[in-house]
């Protein structure tokens, strides 16, 4: 039987589930522990694709094509597997899935309720999915984390808790444990405990009760033992069973804060864990990512060269917008030895007319650009602002600084490019002005123009390096290989008509589909290092390796022979995926399987104890 830990939260929403969910994974697993994660988020939307970024923060996207959620973001990066679009469940995934069945006629005339109907599909799909394998073992998880996504007490989340209540009967008890997350504020010095008595007794109320209650302390002070003594003997539960989750230098401490309060130790006695079989080969992975783990964190505290990377984006009001970039940008710092300085600046402080309507916030935003160590254009929707990212882009491109663009500024370095290399001053893509005759950006002729969920081109798709590219130093950077696989979110793409103009005037489009017809890896092999990605490898990062286009950029950032270094050290150590692993076909690539959610094998870039993702 699969171990179900469910984590929920109260008081207030955004104060860290997701971490807390992926560190108590991440702490399971290793322990030799085969770990999978599902997210509930309580929202209507069928998934999160529709979203803006600054509603929702970004969209993660997954191998089969899923936009979800960002903490299953969290969930992959943490526990090292590939999800499915099934892993992220929404109130209008389920009702859609109701419904369907009651047009069917599979409920034979009954009525159909929120219970049993809707909290009974809301079990069987946990269910289901907890047993798929999200790993390199491909054998059903032991443990599934269930991040229950908003604030206990919500309207939205009601068929959620009940389900659980129901769930925790229908696996019994010692498959089943519940994980509370509450905020504790602290008021001039004084740590306030009614917050978290009230959301308990209101959970309680529900039929839930907590088996841990993880005290999130938004200050860098802990827990305090009269604070635990409190909430243990108000909330009826153990001090055991308090955790303390204050600020910490950097979310990878997380895990290990909770394992020094005896999470692990509580967890394995309540959920008998022992009963689980563990291989020897089991333990020892379990043993070689715990000590890999401390030894990420470790050297992070001893990190005193800098790297500054500008960000230059549109949605930078909120930082979550482009958690994965950062996330990337971290894992690529740390394995260069450096501490990351991360600027941000709003692409449209960069345009003419800032100047003339705000000139101290123009001179800001321009000043930062001109001492930066590397400049990034991530992905985004829209006109606004696309000018004064490719005002940075051409920056970066004449000044050598080291340039990575992503998606969105894939496209603008190219028009930028057509604009001032090719003498094209019109040039522009079709997303800003459909009319635009230079049009080196353009619609993709399959997507729908009348529906945007899920329309988009997505998921994992391979790009091929072509011929007479062994000088592109992101070739190297995937150790050589032929072909690279990535996650894609776009619309819009390279014209092909001017692909012959582009390359002959100097850029390069060393990486193309399997068919050769989509540009999707753009690099100038005169400068130090400039190159745009169609794809967004962003998603497939991990703290203990880092995805290699943004390795490569923040080596090239730090000067000197570090871009070299990790060069080299890419070259010997990096292994392409097993082409039988790459065999999957468009359609599934884009729609997956909803009754038997896709995962497809990939390995990462191998990490500096050659042990393979």
């Amino acid at each position: 039987m699969t171990k179900y830990i469910v984590v929920s939260g109260g008081v207030v929403s955004g104060i860290g589930k997701g971490v807390i969910a992926s560190s108590t994974g991440l702490l399971l697993k290793m322990t030799g522990l085969k770990v999978t994660a599902i997210k509930i988020d309580p929202y209507m939307n069928v998934d999160a694709g529709t979203m803006r970024p600054t509603e929702h923060g970004e969209v993660y996207v997954l191998n089969d094509g899923g936009e979800v959620d960002l903490d299953l973001g969290n969930y992959e990066r943490y526990l090292d597997v590939t999800l499915s679009r099934d892993n992220n469940i929404t109130t209008g995934k389920i009702y859609q899935h109701v419904i369907e069945r009651e047009r069917r006629g599979d409920y034979l005339g009954r009525t159909v309720q929120i219970v049993p109907h809707i909290t009974t599909a809301i079990q069987d799909w946990i269910e289901r999915v907890s047993k798929i394998p999200v790993d390199e073992t491909g054998e059903e998880p032991d443990v599934c984390i269930v991040e229950l996504g908003g604030t206990v007490g919500d309207i939205e989340s009601a068929p959620f808790v009940e389900a659980m209540r129901q769930f925790q009967f229908r696996v019994g008890h010692e498959n089943f444990a519940l994980i509370h997350v509450s905020l504790v504020p602290d008021m001039h010095g004084e740590q306030k405990t009614k917050p978290t008595q009230t959301t308990v007794h209101a959970l309680r109320g529900l039929g839930l009760l907590p088996d841990l209650i993880a005290c999130r302390l938004i200050v860098p002070q802990p827990l305090e033992k009269a604070t635990k003594e409190k909430i243990s003997m108000f909330c009826h539960v153990s001090e055991e069973q308090v955790v303390g989750v204050h600020d910490v230098s950097s979310v990878y401490h997380v895990p290990l804060l909770l394992q020094s309060q005896g999470i692990v130790k509580f967890l394995h006695k309540r959920l008998n864990l022992a009963s689980i079989t563990l291989t020897d080969a089991m333990k020892e992975r379990g043993i070689s990512l715990e000590n890999r783990w401390k030894a990420l964190t470790t050297d992070q505290e001893r990190l005193f060269d800098r790297v500054s990377i500008v960000l230059v984006g549109k949605y930078t009001n909120l930082k979550d917008s482009y958690m994965s970039v950062i996330k990337a940008l971290e894992h690529s710092a740390f394995r260069c030895h450096r501490k990351l300085i991360l600027q941000w600046v709003e692409s449209s402080d960069l345009e003419p007319q800032t100047q003339e309507e705000d000139p101290a916030k123009y001179h800001d935003a321009w000043r930062t650009i001109v001492g930066a160590g590397g400049i990034l254009v991530p992905g985004g929707f829209g006109q606004r602002g696309t000018e004064g990212m490719m005002l940075a882009t051409k920056w970066a491109r004449e000044q050598k600084v080291p340039f990575l663009g992503i998606c969105l500024g894939f496209q603008l370095a190219v028009i930028e490019w057509a604009r001032h290399v090719l003498n094209l001053p019109t040039s522009n893509s079709t997303e800003f002005d459909p009319e635009v005759a230079d049009d080196v950006i353009i619609f993709m002729p399959e997507i729908s123009r009348t529906h945007m969920g899920g329309t988009m081109r997505l998921g994992l798709r391979p790009t091929v390096f072509q011929p007479e590219t062994d000088w592109s130093k992101i070739r190297k950077l995937y150790g050589g290989a032929g072909t690279v696989w990535e996650r894609h979110r776009h619309r819009y793409e390279v014209n092909p008509k001017y692909v012959d103009k582009l390359q002959a005037s100097g850029m390069r489009f060393v990486g193309k589909d399997e068919k050769g017809e989509r540009m999707q890896i753009m690099e100038l092999q005169e400068h130090p290092f400039f190159v745009g990605l169609q794809a967004h490898p962003e998603f497939c990062t991990r703290p203990l390796n880092p995805s290699p286009p943004f390795l490569g950029f923040v080596a090239a950032a730090c000067g000197g022979n570090v871009l070299g270094e990790q060069l080299q050290l890419q070259l010997s150590t990096f292994k392409p995926p097993h082409p039988e692993e790459s065999m999957v076909s468009e359609r599934d690539l884009v729609a997956g399987s909803k009754e038997e959610p896709l995962t497809v094998g990939r390995e990462r870039v191998l990490s500096l104890s050659g042990e393979s993702n």
